[in-house]
């Protein structure tokens, strides 16, 4: 199997792509301008106490009060608790963690209002984005998660990934890092650990144990509170962090920064494959070379067509996901309905697992499979789905088939479900519904390259259109674009781009920075 990972840069966005055997099988979309990420870790202040829920909210300097539950505070609460304390009454020199008292643990059966007070400062990391009406969720177990290890502070114990099965190998590891741990410090090891060497586990345990350093230092310095102690990596990196393996064929980029980026952290954990990142330049976007595009329109959206004319339908509520399997077209004449069933189902079962993982689908699915009578058939559909959704690396469960023919399926959610809108608004229009006459489209575009040439100066510049319209352009050996480079240059190059619509068109400069040249006015 072959794995790429594709990574479309742009101004106001970055979109990851994670293709197996040329397919999308996982895709990712944050702002650049992100206000949460989780991972991230503030020292902020406690706004308002709710006993009745034995939770709090948590002001973290966004618009969205954060959520605290009681047993989120974590058993080691009191040790944060005091060592914070420590750290901001003397601003001049840092108290080490490894000097601090160990306090007794929190118990479990406590009570909010007894243990904190409004306007308290506490430190917290987020563990779930905001989706929907809820704010953030927070907890004050703090973690700094690494390729092979997760630092916990002010615990003393080193836990070994239970996928790690060689007890041989469990008890190297657990030893190795109980020799080369601090005090005050717990450890757990992570599957992608096993067979590493005790040079490569200690060089990232003193990252780690740096990033540790950088908050609590960052916390004695500033007095601004709510504060940003430490910002989880880019989500290039982090989703490198969480997916790397080292059969990966390729990870391409067309962002110069994120390019550096990603090579100088492949440096540290697998210095052999950082040749396998490579720079895009090419004209044509980087998800239309890769084939993504495409696989964008056709895997989002309400139906979703699979093999033989099959499709789900898959809907979003607040409560759940809910998929239901039609067999559309899908029947062959020679078999019986108990095996068109069957067949169906399990085509649905393989993409069903890969719409889990691409739209990052979190919380309870409900699954309408076509009603199958054969116990050992529903045992086959049942088994089908557990095999394939052993790639994904969410926490999940899988419920057999209830005897309405539903299956029922859990999975761990952390941010919001993506979603890709693949109904496209007509641009040209704004959403009236009347628009100038299409013959005149081209007559639109030389307006808008001469006021870029004779009016801004620019000589070389980028035109994205639809691929129906760049075959227009460049048709002919006295084409429209040989016709435009005669008239304003030969810096003008026209792009094929599959994410536009048809009467859709973006410029963009000789940097590829995006140039907004739409007027409302066009449409009246």
């Amino acid at each position: 199997m072959t794995s790429e990972v594709i990574i479309d840069v742009q101004p106001k966005d970055i979109s990851i792509a994670l293709l197996e055997d040329k397919q999308l099988v996982e895709y990712q979309q944050e702002q650049r301008t992100a206000s949460f990420s989780v991972g991230n870790i503030y020292v902020a202040k406690v706004k308002k106490l709710m006993p009745g829920l034995n939770a709090c909210f948590v002001d973290v300097g966004a618009e969205r009060v954060a959520f605290l539950h009681y047993l989120d505070l974590g058993t080691q609460f009191y040790s944060y608790e005091k060592y914070l304390k420590q750290v901001v009454s003397d601003r001049k020199k840092l108290y080490p963690i490894q000097k601090a008292s160990i306090q007794p643990e929190l118990k479990k059966d406590g009570s909010i209002a007894n243990t904190l007070k409004v306007g308290q400062e506490i430190l917290v990391q987020i563990v779930k984005e905001p989706i929907n009406t809820k704010g953030p969720r927070l907890t004050c177990e703090l973690s700094f998660a690494g390729r092979y290890l997760v630092l916990i502070p002010f615990e003393d114990s080193v836990s070994v990934s239970t996928k790690i099965k060689k007890g041989e190998e469990r008890s190297r590891l657990k030893q190795l890092i109980q020799s080369i741990k601090p005090k005050n410090f717990g450890v757990i090891v992570r599957t992608v650990a096993e067979g590493k060497r005790a040079a490569e586990l200690d060089a990232e345990l003193k990252i780690l144990l740096k990033r540790w350093e950088d908050v609590i230092s960052k916390v004695q310095k500033t007095t601004e509170r709510p504060q940003l102690c430490f910002e989880e990596e880019s989500r290039a990196v982090a989703l490198l962090r969480d997916l790397f393996n080292p059969t990966y064929d390729g990870i391409h980029v067309n962002d110069s920064g994120i390019y550096d980026e990603i090579k100088n952290y492949l440096g540290l954990i697998a210095p052999d494959k950082k040749d396998i990142v490579k720079l895009y330049n090419g004209t044509v976007p980087i998800f239309d070379n890769f084939d993504v595009t495409k696989q964008l329109k056709s895997g989002f959206g309400k139906t979703v067509n699979y093999k033989h004319g099959a499709y789900l339908i898959i809907e979003h509520t607040e409560a759940m996901h809910v998929v239901d399997v039609n067999s559309g077209t899908r029947i062959k004449k020679e078999n019986s309905q108990e095996t068109n069933a069957l067949e169906t189902n399990l085509g649905a079962a393989d993409e069903l697992a890969r719409q889990l993982r691409l739209r990052d689908m979190g919380g309870i699915i409900i699954v309408d499979f076509i009603d199958m009578k054969l116990p050992e058939d529903r045992q086959l559909l049942y088994e089908r789905m557990c095999k394939n959704m052993q790639k994904d690396r969410a926490k999940h469960n899988i419920l057999p088939l209830s005897k309405f023919g539903l299956m029922q399926i859990t999975r761990q959610r952390v941010r919001p479900a993506m979603s890709v809108n693949v109904d496209e608004l007509c641009p040209t229009c704004f959403g009236k519904g009347t628009i100038k006459s299409s013959i005149l489209f081209t007559d639109t575009l030389e307006s808008k390259i001469d006021t870029l040439v004779h009016k801004i100066g620019m000589r070389k510049f980028y035109l994205h259109v639809h691929p129906y319209v760049a075959a227009f352009i460049n048709q002919g050996l006295f084409s429209l674009k040989l016709k435009w480079q005669i008239k304003y240059g030969f810096g003008i190059n026209i792009v094929s781009s599959q994410k536009l619509a048809f009467l859709q068109y973006e410029f963009y400069d000789a940097n590829r920075q995006y140039i907004d040249m739409k007027e409302e006015i066009e449409t009246k």
